[in-house]
């Protein structure tokens, strides 16, 4: 079992607030978050941006993984995940996270590629948390 740990602090209110993040890591330390960051492309990340890498790393990790425990030593993998934040009445909801992968493994067929992405995008645990729809692209250039 691992536990990790990330702090958030918000002075001001709503829009005028300005918030920063930091993980337990020093990874993001201070990193200023808020409205103008998550809506208005102003310098720093939001919640979607931290989600989508967490994601996009976690899947990369479990497919890296599931290729290695099916023999393959050498490849690169490069994924990408698009988070989507959509109005939802009052709030907003994350309504998707799409994942679009590109791979170059060693000595693998296109078909045994793809299953092992499915599996990973299904069983990694940042999938397994996200309540949305989650899709997957994938390009195998051998």
């Amino acid at each position: 079992m691992t536990s990790n740990t990330a702090s958030a602090k918000y002075e001001g209110l709503g829009k005028d607030g300005k918030g920063h993040i930091s993980t337990q890591s020093g990874a993001l330390e201070n990193q200023p978050y808020g409205f103008q960051t998550r809506f208005e492309d102003a310098k720093g990340t939001n919640p979607e941006e931290l989600v989508a890498a967490a994601h996009a790393s976690c899947f990369t990790m479990a497919l890296s993984f599931a290729l290695a425990e099916a023999g393959h030593q050498q490849g690169t993998l490069n994924t990408t995940a698009k988070v989507t934040l959509e109005k939802d009445g009052d709030g907003f909801t994350v309504t998707r996270s799409n994942l679009t992968l590109t791979g170059t493994v060693q000595d693998i067929d296109e078909a045994k590629f793809t299953e092992l992405a499915k599996e990973a995008k299904a069983n990694c645990p940042i999938s397994k948390l996200l309540n949305c729809d989650i899709t997957l692209e994938t390009t195998f250039t051998g």
